[in-house]
C-alpha cells in the first residue's frame, strides 16, 4: 500500500544553494504524486529536521510516511545516527508507520542513471 507521505531525508549544508537539486526532485515528486505529501528534511544544517517533518506531517493527519535518504550510499550517518532517530520517532508516534527506503544512491536505476549522465558529459 502506498505511503501517505514522502520525506527526502538529505544531509543538509551551511549554503543554502546546496538544497536546491533535492528541492528540484521534490518538486517533479509533486507534481507525479499530487496525493501525497511531499517533504524535504535535513540532518544537519538546514531545517526541517527529519523530526520537524514528521511532526508537521502529522498535523495533517498522515499515518503512514516513506523516508528516502538522499544520499549516495550508507555511511555513519545511515548505519548510526538515522535508525537512532527513527527509533525515537516510533517510540514518540507509534501510530505513524515510518518505512525507511534504501538510499537513493544504491538503487541499480539510479546508478544508471548517473552512469548515464557521465558518459553523455565525457563523450
Amino acid at each position: 500500500m502506498a505511503s501517505d507521505a514522502i520525506i527526502l531525508f538529505a544531509h543538509g549544508a551551511r549554503d543554502p544553494a546546496w538544497a536546491k537539486p533535492v528541492t528540484a526532485v521534490a518538486e517533479c515528486l509533486r507534481s507525479r504524486f499530487p496525493d501525497r505529501q511531499i517533504k524535504v528534511a535535513f540532518l544537519e544544517f538546514m531545517s526541517p529536521t527529519l523530526a520537524e517533518a514528521v511532526v508537521q506531517l502529522r498535523a495533517s493527519s498522515t499515518t503512514s510516511i516513506d523516508i528516502l535518504p538522499f544520499f549516495i550510499a550508507q555511511g555513519g550517518h545511515l548505519r548510526k545516527e538515522l535508525p537512532e532517530m527513527l527509533e525515537a520517532l516510533r517510540a514518540s508516534y507509534p501510530e505513524t508507520q515510518l518505512h525507511l527506503l534504501p538510499p537513493l544512491g544504491e538503487l541499480p536505476e539510479v546508478q544508471a542513471a548517473m552512469a548515464n549522465a557521465i558518459a553523455a558529459l565525457v563523450a
